[in-house]
Parts: C-alpha cells; structure tokens; sequence
C-alpha cells in the first residue's frame, strides 16, 4: 500500500487528536492532489468518518493561542485558522440532489461515500492519519492514473456529477487550465449535453471559477473549451460573438475569438494582473457591434474600443465582476488599446505622445503590455516592423516624460485661482480656460510651469473679453 510522507507537524496533530477520540480521519481533495503533483497549496480539507465539528474544537484546544475556530452546525462543518494555516473539518458523508438546485440532501456516510460526491477523481484522492496507517493513500477511482496521465474524470457518471451540481462545469474546464490536464472524453461530452444547467449557479460563483481561468498560466485553454462545449455562450455571450470569419468579394476579417485568445496568452505571460488580463478578454468586444462592410476597404470595426468602453459596465454588472475601479481600469484599457498603434502607424509626434501620456497616466506600463500583445499578425516581418516601432515609441514616450513631466499632471493653474483672478462664478468660460492651459502644455506651446502657463491664461481670457481683476 503506497503511503505518502506528510511533513508539516499539524497533521501529526491531527493524528493524535483523531486517535484519542477514536475517530477514523482523512486528509482528501486538493492538498492531496496538489501534495502528488508537488504545487503549493496551503488549504487542508479533513474528513472525519463522524462529527468534523468535535474534531475540529478538540484540534483548536490542542493547538492553544492565536487559533481561530468557526464553526457552521448547519452544515456539519468547522474551519481553523492559525497564520497561515487554514484548516476545513467536515463529517463523511453522501449527498443526494434535487433537478432545480445545486444544493443536496446530506446524510451521515462512510469515507466511500464521500469519496463518491467528489467532482473529479484527481479531487477524490485521501491520505489516512490514523497512527497506523499515517500516510496511506485511498483511491478507488484511479485518481493516481489520472495524474499521471493528466486526465480530468468524475468519479461516476458525468452525466449525473454535472446535473447534480452544475458549477461542477467551471470547475472542470478551470482545472484544465490551470494544471494543463486533458479532459476525458465521456466528461468532455457531458459538459455540452449538461451546458443549460449552468443557469442554476449563481453570477458570483460563476465569476469566481472565471477569475481562476483568467489567472491561469495559459488562460485560452480554459476559454476555447468553454466555446467548443457551448458554456461561453451562456457564461458570457459578449465574448462567444467574437467567434468567426466572413469573407466578401476576396476580403475577409480574422476570427476575433481566437485573436483575443492570442492577446490573452500574451498578456499572461507578461503581467499577473488579473484586470489587465480581463481588459485583454474584453480589448475587442465592441467588434462584432460595429462591423461594416466598405466597398473600397473591405471590413471595417471603427469606434469599436469606444462602443468596447461603454459596454463593459453591463458586462460587469452581469458577470457579477467588481462595479469600482477594476471595472474602470478595464474601460481604461478598452479605450485606450489602439492609440499606441495608432501613433506607431502614423508616425510620433510629440503632442500625441504628451496626449497619451496624460491619458494613460499611472496605467501607462500595462496598456503598453496589452498594445505589443495585440500585434498578432501572421506576417513575420510585418509584426517585427510593428514590435521594433513600438520600441521606438517607448523610448520617445520616456524621454518625453522625463522631460515634460506629462504622467497624470495637474494644470499648473486650478480653477479657482482662475476664478479668483477675473472675478469669474463658477461657469463654463473658467473650464474653458482651464482646458486651453492643458492644450497647450500637451501640445508643447509651453512648458509645465506656473509662469508660463500663467502668461498664457492672461492672453486667452484676453481673446474671450475677460478682464484680469487689479492686484
């Protein structure tokens, strides 16, 4: 019997406390299967064959101060918490399932049955800590093979895991993402016949499994089955209209789901940022929106970052993703994405660059990150002459920045100074003039300094016929 060594001194805690209250205990699910595939993993999931709530309070007085013990009788379980340690303490048991919810029917059971109610067979998997048989590993459904063969499976018919509870789909294609597994054919099929019974979950248990495929090391695998298995377009329809081609008198557009889904590898591997990486997902969303045809250049999207900006609040307000300045951040970079390759097409000027300086401001690095990782254009030599101009670009940018000081300045001149200056009310004429002022240091017709940006206000309220107040 292959037995695992267990280092971490609270599972030989765990053992002697379940020793002393006679109770058989497990260790099982991800800490085991991460434990196998040698990935960090810092929640322990223990499984009692009795009360997990008993278990637990008697571990919590062992361990003494600084233990944080939470307990929920109405599920039959416990949580502990000390540092970093994170402890979940649950009675064995089996569940069974109405159609219209994903919450069961829980009966006290053995090891066995709670093994069966696992989602995946990798998930299935239990470390014994009984004294003598610290260690051994239980695994009736080949979740050892399944590992080694990087294969994601239910335990029993896929059919049934998935009906049961749906989120169990998420879940399935997030696992592939993350640990880069194949999902097994039988399972794979089960996902598009079980696709409708998605709308049962929750928006935010949804958002929660998405976020986990969006900070996966490749985050297209998870998408692309979502798309082949028929959930994006239940998850997020936005996203699946991307899919496809179309061709008209020998001219036709790329198919902007997987262009996103190069986009997104890109930026993944280049950032962490889970926003930024949303912001690649959504850079061309307003595409299929506006779509046109032109006689003279084939295929056209125009304003589709602008149209992209203004949808995403319903996007978020949908998917149950943050409504503050995550969702603003992505609106950001939606707008924003073309302006870098816009300027790397028509040459670098310097206004347009203190434009978008002043635009970007502190977001300046991520939205060059999404930009170079927008170029994906078959043509090699094309997309180095693009890639070697967007160096160029970077380097125009900072030297300009260190020079100008561009990067989320303030005019050098408020509007109440400027109101205090003319005897002005708050009014229109105070905006325009602040405006001017800002013009013209983006524009270079002077430098970002009070004196000069003063002498410039006097001269442009002069031209609206507003009269300087006498000192």
């Amino acid at each position: 019997m292959e037995r695992y060594q267990l280092k971490d001194p609270i599972f030989t805690t765990l053992s002697e406390v379940a020793d002393s209250l006679g109770l058989e205990c497990y260790v099982i699910g991800g800490y085991v299967r991460d434990l196998i595939l040698e990935r960090p993993s810092k929640d322990i999931d223990v499984v009692v064959v009795g009360s997990g709530i008993d278990m637990a309070q008697a571990v919590a007085k062992n361990l003494g101060k600084g233990v944080s013990l939470s307990i929920f009788k109405n599920f039959g379980t416990a949580q502990i918490k000390r540092g970093s340690l994170e402890l979940e303490f649950v009675g064995a048991r089996k569940e069974s399932y109405s159609h219209d919810s994903r919450k069961p029917v829980v009966e006290d059971g053995s090891l066995e049955d709670d093994q069966n109610r696992r989602d995946f067979t990798i998930n299935a998997l239990a470390i014994c800590l009984n004294k003598e048989r610290f260690g051994e590993l239980v695994d009736p459904f080949g979740g050892m093979r399944d590992l080694q063969t990087r294969i994601i499976r239910t335990p029993l018919d896929p059919d049934i895991t998935f009906s049961d509870d749906p989120l169990r789909m998420m879940r399935c294609v997030r696992f592939a993402a993350q640990l880069n597994f194949f999902i097994e054919e039988r399972t794979y099929y089960a996902l598009s016949r079980n696709k409708e019974r998605i709308n049962i979950i929750s928006r935010e248990r949804i958002a929660d499994e998405l976020n986990k495929i969006v900070a996966s090391p490749r985050p297209s695998v998870g998408f692309e089955l979502l798309e082949k298995c028929g959930l994006l377009a239940l998850v997020c329809p936005e996203l699946n209209r991307l899919k496809g081609t179309e061709e008209k008198d020998g001219k036709g557009h790329k198919d902007n789901f997987l262009h996103t889904m190069q986009v997104l590898n890109s930026v993944a591997e280049n950032s962490d940022d889970l926003w930024l990486r949303w912001a690649a997902v959504f850079h061309d969303i307003g595409k299929p929106v506006t779509k046109k045809w032109d006689e003279r250049i084939g295929w056209t999207f125009y304003n589709h970052n602008y149209i992209g900006e203004k949808m995403i609040p319903g996007i978020f307000k949908r998917m149950k993703l943050p409504m503050n300045e995550k969702m603003k951040f992505v609106q950001k970079m939606v707008n924003l994405h073309m302006r870098p390759i816009a300027l790397v097409d028509d040459g670098v000027s310097d206004s347009a660059v203190r434009r978008l300086l002043f635009d970007a401001g502190d977001d300046l690095e991520s939205l060059m990150i999404l930009c170079d990782a927008d170029i994906t254009s078959k043509n090699q030599e094309k997309q180095q002459r693009y890639h070697e101009n967007f160096k160029l670009l970077k380097d125009k940018m900072r030297e300009i920045d260190e020079k100008d000081r561009i990067r989320n300045f303030q005019p050098p001149i408020q509007g109440e100074e400027i109101m205090r200056i003319f005897a002005l009310p708050p009014c229109h004429q105070v905006g325009d003039i602040k405006t001017a002022i800002k013009d013209a240091v983006l524009d270079g017709l002077i430098p970002n300094e009070y004196q000069a940006a003063y002498d410039f206000m006097i001269q442009t309220a002069e031209k609206l016929g507003i009269k300087k107040v006498e000192d």
